[in-house]
């Protein structure tokens, strides 16, 4: 179905990045992971038939050029997905300007650096697909993650004004909306909880999942099977939405 089509996915060494790239690659895409951790990109890339690793630090105008360029190598880039991020957790009123823009830099300012990177190409094909991989947290509200609420949303607005600007072109643009998913993020989440709070491992997963209606954390394979979906051809009248996939909160 994706035959001959090249994916570049960030943050593509672990958890939701490393399951789309999976489930690309057996759509047929040749795939290119992404990251700043070189040698996890590299073993992560031994899983994928024919995946390549590129170190990129998506906060350096540098960095996104470098590996771009080194894509590029391979042909134009027909599917992007934005996975890099990163989340943490205080109350706003001890929130350092320093820990808001640092959160900004990778989830908003990292994604706008990676798109326009792409764009060029993007926007002269026929096919092309750009993914944000957003939360749900871009959709409503969420206490002690200001930071990250507000990148989130960000990612949204940005997925439907992309969407707009660009309709005329053969790219969609969509963003995939997770509750909380089993990866290190949720994982270093939990290890917050216990710590501030005392609870037991099992507390903090059910404090995580108690606004999710089937009460269980997501799995990547279930983010990596939507955006599949999203980046097959028979997805191209699907521009601009934000696809919640986190047990039917809503």
């Amino acid at each position: 179905m994706l035959n001959g089509k090249l994916a570049v996915i960030t943050g593509g060494g672990t958890g939701i990045g490393l399951a789309c790239a999976e489930k690309l690659s057996s759509m047929g895409a040749r795939t290119i992971l992404m990251g700043r951790n070189l040698q996890r990109l590299q073993d992560a890339a031994l899983k994928i038939d024919g995946a390549r690793a590129v170190q990129l630090d998506v906060t350096s105008d540098e960095s996104v050029a470098a590996a771009f360029a080194e894509a590029a190598q391979d042909g134009p880039v027909d599917i992007l997905v934005n996975n890099a991020g990163i989340a943490a957790a205080t109350a706003f009123h001890k929130t350092s300007m320093e820990e808001w823009a640092r959160i900004q830099a990778v989830n908003v300012e990292g994604l706008v650096r990676c798109s326009q990177a792409v764009l060029g190409d993007m926007k002269q094909a026929t096919y092309a697909r750009q993914i944000n991989i957003a939360s749900i947290a871009g959709l409503r509200g969420g206490a002690f993650i200001a930071p990250y609420v507000a990148s989130k949303h960000a990612v949204v607005g940005l997925t439907k004004s992309l969407s707009l600007e660009y309709a005329h072109t053969g790219m969609t643009v969509n963003a995939v909306c997770p509750g909380y998913v089993k990866t290190a993020i949720v994982d270093n989440a939990i290890a917050n909880i216990m710590e501030k709070t005392g609870r037991t491992e099992e507390q903090a997963v059910a404090e995580l999942t108690k606004n999710n209606p089937q009460g269980r954390l997501i799995e990547v394979e279930e983010i990596a099977e939507v955006v599949g979906w999203l980046c097959s051809p028979l997805s191209g009248s699907v521009s601009g939405q934000s696809i919640t996939v986190s047990g039917g909160a809503i």
